[in-house]
């Protein structure tokens, strides 16, 4: 299934009932009561309260966290909603042969996906072969409308009891078969009962895919179709009710790491030497200037430090700068030091995930700004041909991790004739042989670590990254350092990631942070500023 991105309710269908917007939570099925007598064990008991405060952190902390169906490659979303359904309906088809041809494809392809993408089609088949028997046989039929019947009713608001009865009579299982073993099954009614109330029941975003059914005649196809739509209204549901909840989950997981941290540290005193060595060294960088970068070639179109960068050196140290300072250094963590700060052990992987990001964004970044000294202001006011070098680098990434030199050859190459193809098309000059020798030289160059641009450019974006932990995202981008006005986007989802990390740790580590704090600045700026209100 796509992202959700539009987190919106389902249409309010009770506002004749006077109905809350508050998303019902469904009671323990037979499943569930029955495998909740199984006593787990106590490791079992950890296992699942940190997995718990793991989810409970990340929609805490991702203000974009949403639920989306995890389908096997080649498998419809359609596929996925009907999980349940087959469960019920598998007994009652008798596949014959085909198991046999399902088990030797099981043994000839480990793919999980293509097997199961063979059931359901063998399903359908037999679902299609029933439906036009003489008489019909709706055996299962039936089982799916079941499902679909409980799949409504599991969309219903708490207080939507009228909507309730309605479905449970106009979808009477037991009335529904009888009406098929005497032959006077009405499908299309049924067919426009359930559309008129996914209609009802759905998020706007899904109306057009609702009414595309009501032009489906074949009724395996439409059972297909209503599959899938239902699938995605789960989804939206879904999701509704996580965005709805988040403020009360961000704030049950603050509570629940600093109370599980806190009981570590009661047990382990020395559990926050790490930290403190963390944000020591964070205070030391501060006082010491970084180094210059020489002048070279490539770095002669680099704008000078940002006035604010060049007088954060001047100012005394505050516990502010000294925690940005330390979540900056956390970006560039040598991978073979242990000694990582034990209030940040939950977000490590995260931090990596951004690390990464940043190094990605410091290729693309120097790569454009090198192109752009070459090609001039025509070819890059154009932002097809920048997403178009932007394409080109970001396909080769990976191979730059492993294989820097030989993926900036490639880029060097795509680039080069990039520019020439370009400026041909609109009847500029082409570049001098000389120039184009220089131009892949200065891209080439980017691959070694001692780079200028490169480097630069890397202190550019720590740059941006420690405005928006001190300004915000917004108003950082307002006044982007030079080099960066060309991943102004990707900057923007970067530093919003990086500062929704930053604000939900400091939200439950800020008390032991200012205590740290503490001794590392002067008393009256201790004061003046607690973590706790960053």
């Amino acid at each position: 299934m796509p992202d959700i991105k539009e987190n919106v309710p389902p249409k309010d269908a009770s506002v004749a009932e006077s109905g809350s917007c508050e998303p019902e939570t469904s009671g323990l099925t037979q499943e569930d009561e029955s495998s909740s007598q199984d006593q787990p064990s106590l490791t079992d008991l950890t296992e699942t309260v940190n997995e718990v405060s793991k989810l409970s952190s990340e929609i805490g902390l991702n203000h974009d966290f949403h639920v989306e169906e995890n389908l096997p490659a080649n498998r419809s979303s359609e596929e996925g909603a009907k999980d349940a359904a087959l469960s019920r309906v598998r007994p009652l088809v008798k596949m014959g042969k085909k198991k046999e041809e399902l088990r030797q494809l099981s043994s000839r392809h480990s793919s999980e996906g293509k097997v199961k993408e063979t059931m359901h089609n063998d399903f359908w088949d037999h679902l299609k072969e029933q439906l036009s028997a003489t008489p019909p046989d709706f055996s299962c039929a039936l089982e799916l409308l079941k499902e679909i019947k409980e799949i409504l009713l599991s969309l219903l608001l708490p207080r939507q009891n009228r909507l309730r009865s309605e479905i449970e009579e106009a979808l009477d299982m037991e009335l529904i078969k009888q009406e098929a073993e005497h032959g006077a099954l009405d499908v299309p009614y049924l067919s426009k009962y359930i559309l008129n109330m996914m209609t009802l029941l759905c998020a706007p975003v899904r109306d057009e895919a609702v009414q595309k059914l009501e032009n489906i005649s074949d009724p395996v196809r439409l059972l297909r179709g209503i599959f899938q739509v239902l699938g995605l209204m789960k989804m939206d549901m879904v999701n509704y009710t996580i965005q709805s909840l988040q403020p009360h989950l961000q704030e049950h997981s603050i509570q629940l790491e600093r109370a599980k941290f806190q009981e570590q540290l009661n047990k382990q005193p020395s559990l926050l030497d790490h930290t403190t060595k963390w944000l020591t060294q964070a205070a030391a960088d501060l006082s010491t200037p970084p180094p210059a970068c020489l002048d070279t070639p490539d770095s002669s179109s680099v704008a000078g430090p940002a006035p604010s960068e060049a007088a954060s050196n001047s100012e005394p140290l505050s516990p502010t700068m000294v925690l940005s300072q330390g979540f900056l250094n956390l970006l560039l963590w040598d991978p073979e030091n242990e000694e990582f700060p034990e209030t940040l052990l939950m977000d490590r992987t995260r931090l990596q995930e951004l690390e990464s990001q940043l190094h990605q964004l410091t290729i693309l970044a120097s790569v454009l700004l090198v192109a752009s000294s070459f090609s001039g202001s025509v070819l890059f006011g154009s932002p097809q041909f920048v997403d178009k070098l932007k394409r080109i680098t970001k396909s080769l990434m990976e191979e730059f991790n492993s294989r820097p030199e030989a993926a900036m050859q490639t880029v060097s190459e795509q680039v080069s004739q990039e520019i020439h193809q370009s400026l041909k098309t609109m009847g500029l000059a082409a570049l001098s042989s000389d120039n184009t020798a220089s131009l892949i030289g200065q891209l080439q160059n980017i691959a070694k670590k001692e780079n200028c641009v490169r480097s630069v450019i890397d202190q550019r974006i720590h740059l941006f990254l420690k405005c928006c932990l001190v300004l915000g995202v917004q108003r950082s981008l307002l006044d982007l350092p030079g080099g960066l006005t060309l991943i102004e986007a990707e900057l923007a989802e970067l530093g919003q990631k990086f500062v929704n990390l930053t604000r939900h740790n400091q939200q439950v580590f800020g008390p032991y942070y200012t205590e740290i704090l503490k001794t590392l600045v002067s008393p009256a700026q201790a004061l003046s500023t607690k973590v706790e209100s960053l």
